[in-house]
């Protein structure tokens, strides 16, 4: 997909975060997300030895606190000029579950482009409980 000003400015606003935010070996990447409405939330990693939440999830929680429950377009950035990073697998994850519509923001600082969710977690697990009604098997008789 190509890229929109609108995504240009969703990258500047992550990396203006990780360049403010991201001093820290607990925080490292930044993220930022926008909503359909056009609203933009950002938020930084959170590390800690027992693990922690990535800056996709928490930007998605800012989102939830202002009542946004679809999110159109993010992107992570790593600090220390790193630039745009795309999102581990368990973020990939939470992302396809949430917001399965959701563009994705990924590539080099030179070429970013924007993908479906679903084309980086091809073949993805499905929760037991989101999964279609199996058919029923047809009975004697029928």
């Amino acid at each position: 997909m190509e890229m929109r000003d609108t995504d240009r400015a969703l990258v500047q606003a992550a990396t203006a975060v990780a360049k403010l935010r991201c001093r820290s070996e607990n925080h490292t990447v930044a993220a930022a997300a926008r909503s359909a409405d056009g609203r933009v939330f950002t938020g930084v990693n959170v590390y800690h030895f027992t693990g922690g939440p990535c800056a996709e999830v928490v930007a998605i929680g800012a989102a939830a606190t202002q009542g946004v429950t679809e999110l159109e377009t993010i992107v992570a950035v790593g600090d220390r000029g790193r630039g745009v990073i795309p999102p581990c697998g368990r973020c990939r994850q939470v992302l396809l579950d949430y917001f399965p519509s959701i563009r994705v923001i990924v590539g080099p600082a030179d070429g970013p482009r924007v993908v479906p969710i679903g084309d980086l977690l091809p073949e993805t697990y499905v929760w037991a409980d989101h999964q279609i009604d199996p058919v029923p098997a047809p009975r004697p008789g029928d």
